[in-house]
Formats: C-alpha cells, structure tokens, sequence
C-alpha cells in the first residue's frame, strides 16, 4: 500500500506541476505570464491578461489535472491513495517543480479534485461562485467562498470523516494563498471582472 501511495503522490505532484497557464501564455502570446497582470499563473489572471478563450482553456487544463490525479490514484488503490495524490496534485500546482515552486492558488485544481470526490459539492460551490462573481464581480471572493463551501458540503452530504478533514484543510490553504487578495478586498483596490486596466 506504501508503494502505491508513493506512486501515486510522484505522479499527481507531476501533474499539478504542468504549468498550464504559464505554457499557454507562452503558446499563445509568447509572454511568460509572470510578468503581467497579477503575475500568478492561474487562470484568471490568464484571461485578464490573455482575453476569454486562452482564460477558459487555462481553466479546464488546471481542472483537468485534479480530475487526473484522482483517476490515477482509483486505478492504484482506496481512499488513501486518494487523498495523497489530491495533496500531491494541489502541492505541484501550488509549488511547481518546472517553476521554481511558484505556481497557482490551487482553485481550478482543487475544482478538479472535489467534483471527482463529491459532484454535488462542486456544483453547489460553482453554483456559489457564479453567483458571488455576478453579484460583487470579485473573482478572489468568488474563490473564497467556494473554498468555505465545500467543507460544509461534504459534511452535509455525510462524506466519510479523511475526506471532511481534507476539505477543511484546502479550503484553508484556500484562504491562506489569497491573502493578498483579502488584504485588498479589504482595502477597495482588488481587481474586478470587466474593470479596465489602468
């Protein structure tokens, strides 16, 4: 069981390192994306900088590789094995090893690994962050609440206690990479959805 647990944390590390957003910039524009906006390499700061296709395929990539992570973990075991790779998959996107450990805010990601755990989690807090965008047009809290949500979702809909803790523990690690984001919720000078650059 080790083994396979290792194995699977190797391979959904590596594949939350694939910097999608960094790659496609690069792609697309021949930008290293770094250097704009934000400088994060998520995806929204992919569609500020880039436009709304590049944003959305940056989206879906980053998605995909917790989906994937999670499909290699069911192939080589249970629950364990599956909560080690969605940390392995967070951490490389966090830390990726191709970028010197600087990467994303684990959202897109994270997307990836609760719809696979839980689908009706994830709608609800897409449902949520839809809704907190169209109403504030704060990506960043849109983000937040989502991340808030999923624990109590998965506490709701009575998901065994490894995965509860788990939820509980990204959606602190949530919290904790958009702290400079909060700081500027805060302050009134966090970026909004349509807002024009200056």
């Amino acid at each position: 069981m080790f083994t396979y647990i290792l194995i699977s944390l190797i391979i959904a590390y590596l594949l939350g390192s694939i910097p999608t957003g960094f790659l496609l910039a690069r792609y697309w524009k021949g930008i290293d994306i770094r250097q704009y906006g934000s400088g994060n390499i998520g995806a929204t700061n992919v569609w500020r900088t880039l436009g709304v296709m590049p944003g959305i395929i940056a989206l879906l990539g980053d998605v995909a590789k917790g989906v994937a992570a999670i499909l290699v973990a069911r192939y080589f075991g249970g629950t364990s094995v599956e909560l080690t790779a969605a940390i392995g998959a967070l951490l490389g996107h966090s830390y990726p090893v191709f970028l010197n450990f600087k990467g994303g805010k684990i959202i897109a990601t994270g997307a990836g690994i609760i719809f696979s755990f839980s689908p009706m989690s994830g709608l609800i807090a897409l449902a949520l962050f839809i809704a907190t965008v169209g109403l504030t047009r704060y990506v960043s809290l849109a983000s937040i609440v989502a991340a808030i949500t999923i624990p109590v979702c998965f506490y709701l809909f009575k998901l065994d206690t490894p995965y509860f803790v788990f939820a509980v523990m990204v959606a602190s690690f949530a919290i904790f990479k958009h702290r400079s984001n909060i700081k500027r919720l805060i302050s009134g000078n966090e970026y909004k959805v349509g807002q024009k650059k200056l």
